[in-house]
């Protein structure tokens, strides 16, 4: 009788290690998965427009700060290269959308060319970023 009453109080264990193998799983597949947008420090006012609409967030984006200095890939641009930074950064790409981000007292002049370089680019789809009012 005795041995049998030693096997009753042995304490049974309950094992973790799947669980915790499960979490690292769940971790790097939510890392993996996750996109993560670029953006630069720059203090902007952006323009407001009644018919803003959310932008895509695979979308390469074009900076131009209140002085007319363009930025791409959070390095400075100059007009005349960009459209073939656009078109290496286009390639590597899957969403060919490029969104310019601009201040409100930038020329319209400077807006408009960086949208023509951007559609030179090869860009299927060109937006300029604004607040919606």
């Amino acid at each position: 009788m005795r041995r049998y009453r030693d096997n009753r109080e042995e304490e049974i264990q309950i094992d973790i290690s799947p669980l915790i193998d499960m979490v690292f799983i769940l971790l790097i597949f939510f890392m993996v998965t996750t996109t993560f947008v670029k953006d630069m420090k720059l203090e902007l006012e952006r323009p407001s427009a009644g018919s803003a609409t959310a932008a895509p967030s695979q979308s390469v984006r074009v900076f131009i700060d209140q002085y007319g200095d363009i930025f791409v890939d959070n390095q400075p641009a100059r007009i005349y290269s960009l459209q073939s930074k656009l078109r290496d950064m286009l390639r590597q790409s899957t969403d060919k959308t490029v969104l310019v981000v601009t201040d409100e007292s930038v020329p319209a002049k400077r807006v408009l060319s960086v949208v023509d370089q951007s559609r030179l680019a090869g860009a299927s789809n060109v937006g300029v970023a604004t607040e919606q009012e």
